[in-house]
């Protein structure tokens, strides 16, 4: 996005509207000449802007390309302008002395504290640095938006660019570029990279002053793999232009490659001076300066305190499986390490300086959803999880892979069973046409009121939805259920007003299927698992009763509890015996005969092995079929007013 500080008009204009009919914004066009809104303005006149009056506020950076695009279609290119970015006017005027006056540069960063002399030299030039990105989804503009907010580090001026309608001859005026682009398809353009790509095979410039660095995100189940970026590549090298950092190619898991990348990438783009000299001499030096002093904590309410805790002893047991040989087994040894170190950290520690083998999945520090491991019975996050508060002085720290999955080697799991389900069950937004802001895709995102906003962000609070599918008890013994994390993302989307009524219809149907969400009958294996869990089961268990509700408790799971709230209306106790009669009625008690439950009735025998006399009296005055099942549970309901007042309520809609 280019940020014009002034726009002027020439003389010879033929008043041809073509600048009005683009940027009516800014252009007039009279009788004469083109002229610059009065509103625009900082000295409030309406004319030719020939003295250089700049534009006002946030004006040229909201309008800069549209008024660059106004400029490039005049026939007769009598629009002039310059921009803040590059520190010079775009074109000279001899009539308007005022206006080739070129525009203050922004202001270059201060002298650092400590540094040499030779990178404050660095830092007293040019520090623009443009981020083109070409994006499908969104997933290349969002991280061009955290490139640049990670350049600021390194005293650089980010300008993210949008490859829809920029013009590639542009490119040869601009020291330092970074393009992180999307592959589409078997290998093509983003939908808006297309275009310019198509010009610069065309028409491409000398690049020869140019250093740049190429990100490409991809998918390794395709065969083109990040192609795209590919292509970017070789084609500004073809035109001279100077590869500062090699590309760096992401997968469908893009952060954690993404990450590397800028951590390289921009200091080496950094080290580029006025001269468009890259001064590798300084990289170390530039790479301290972005890192910044640990010592130097800013205070104020937002800054996060440094945790540093003290070493305890643990005796570290990890899971270790060899495909090659298909055996299992644990590597144990005892160790001292720090209360603050990750597990991520004991791992890294254990493969640099005991066994280089150890296979796990690395992250970035930040919670990475692909770290997921189980530790002491409980599901984390291996890079965000602190050994201090997971294990005391002396215990155990027990470390395996996330269940439900195929092991793949050692702690590495095979997600691709959870990645097909996801696919198969579609949780992606699906949305009705309507108004509002669009994504750099074209795709409305629309308007939100704050409460829903923050509702919904609440409701899908939680590190990682793979997480919460490992949570499941019914999962590893039952390939075809979709899974917690699955039916969660579903339910989220079910709730998002943005969503397509025809979308909701379809994820409602998809849930109440046989691999639904019916088939774990009980989300309290999710809820041991902290407040995630909690979260993931609240959930479900709403998903739950809005099917009830929609489908008027029919079919099996609306009639168990269609029959149990009956049998605590008319009884008043929690009674599974009542419950087992109601349902089953008097066929399926005499079904039961062929499976013994009938006869282990009759018989009294219990579950917990007590003497059948204890059962006797069932015998004589049996509550369900011949004689009863062995109690479980069989208590009174406290409240039971409030029960049954629920229940007349609910009993209305059977």
């Amino acid at each position: 996005m280019a940020v014009v500080a002034k726009v002027w008009i020439d003389e010879d204009c033929i008043t041809c509207d073509a600048c009005e009919d683009i940027c009516p914004e800014v252009f007039k066009v009279t009788d004469d000449s083109s002229q610059i809104l009065a509103a625009v303005r900082t000295d409030g006149t309406f004319d030719r802007n020939v003295g250089g009056s700049p534009l006002v506020g946030d004006l040229g950076a909201e309008l800069g390309d549209i008024i660059i695009e106004a400029a490039e279609a005049c026939p007769v290119e009598v629009i002039k302008y310059e921009l803040v970015t590059e520190g010079a006017a775009e074109e000279t005027v001899e009539a308007a002395p005022a206006a080739v006056e070129a525009a203050a540069p922004a202001a270059a960063a201060a002298p650092a504290a400590g540094a040499s002399d030779a990178l404050n030299a660095v830092f007293a030039g040019d520090r623009s640095l443009n981020i083109l990105f070409g994006s499908q989804t969104g997933n290349a503009a969002g991280l061009a938006e955290k490139t640049a907010k990670l350049a600021a580090n390194y005293g650089l001026e980010a300008n993210v660019v949008d490859m829809d309608g920029f013009d590639p001859a542009r490119l040869a005026s601009m020291k330092r570029v970074m393009i992180i682009t999307s592959t589409w398809g078997e290998g093509e353009m983003p939908d808006n990279a297309d275009a310019m790509w198509n010009a610069i095979n065309a028409n491409g410039p000398a690049l020869a002053s140019v250093h740049y660095s190429v990100c490409a995100i991809g998918d390794t189940s395709y065969d083109e793999y990040c192609k795209a970026g590919h292509d970017w590549n070789q084609k500004l090298a073809a035109l001279g232009g100077q590869e500062a950092f090699p590309i760096q190619e992401c997968d469908v898991d893009f952060e954690p490659p993404w990450k590397l990348w800028v951590e390289e990438a921009l200091p080496r783009l950094a080290c580029v001076d006025e001269s468009g000299t890259l001064q590798v001499e300084l990289l170390e030096e530039m790479k301290a300066y972005g890192a910044g002093d640990d010592d130097d904590i800013v205070e104020g309410d937002f800054s996060p305190g440094i945790i540093v805790r003290e070493d305890i002893n643990i005796t570290l047991e990890i899971f270790r499986y060899c495909p090659e040989a298909a055996e299992s087994g644990w590597d144990t040894l005892t160790c001292a390490v720090p209360g603050h170190a990750t597990v991520e950290d004991v791992l890294l520690t254990m493969q640099r300086e005991v066994d280089g083998s150890l296979a796990f999945r690395r992250g970035g520090q930040v919670g990475t959803p692909t770290t997921g491991v189980r530790v002491n019975g409980r599901i984390t996050l291996a890079d965000s999880a602190m050994v201090g508060d997971l294990v005391k002085e002396g215990g155990r720290l027990r470390v395996e892979p996330l269940p439900g999955h195929p092991v793949v080697r050692d702690l590495v799991v095979d997600t691709s069973r959870y990645e097909s389900h996801r696919s198969r069950a579609e949780p992606w937004m699906r949305t009705d046409p309507r108004e509002g802001e669009r994504l750099p895709s074209g795709m409305a995102m629309g308007t939100m009121e704050p409460a829903m906003a923050t509702a919904l962000h609440q409701a899908g609070n939680i590190a990682s939805f793979q997480l919460i599918q490992a949570m499941s008890d019914t999962l590893p013994h039952d390939p075809h259920y979709e899974g917690p994390g699955v039916h969660f993302q579903q339910w989220l989307r079910v709730i998002d007003p943005r969503t397509s009524e025809k979308q909701r219809r379809t994820i409602m149907t998809s849930l109440q299927e046989k691999d639904g969400v019916w088939s774990e009958s009980d989300h309290a294996s999710l809820m041991r698992y902290g407040e995630d869990g909690r979260l993931a089961a609240r959930a479900l268990n709403e998903a739950r009763g809005a099917l009830l509700n929609q489908h008027r408790y029919a079919g099996k799971p609306g009639r168990l509890v269609k029959w149990y709230g009956r049998s605590v209306k008319w009884s008043g106790n929690v009674n599974e015996t009542t419950l087992y009669r109601q349902v089953l009625g008097p066929l399926g008690l005499v079904s039961n005969i062929f499976s013994g439950v009938s006869a282990r009735m009759a018989l009294a025998f219990t579950r917990n092995g007590s003497p059948p006399i204890r059962s006797l009296q069932a015998l004589l005055v049996p509550p369900a079929g011949l004689g009863r099942i062995p109690k479980m549970f069989n208590s009174r309901v406290e409240d039971y007013h409030e029960v049954v007042s629920l229940f007349n309520e609910i009993d209305q809609r059977f």
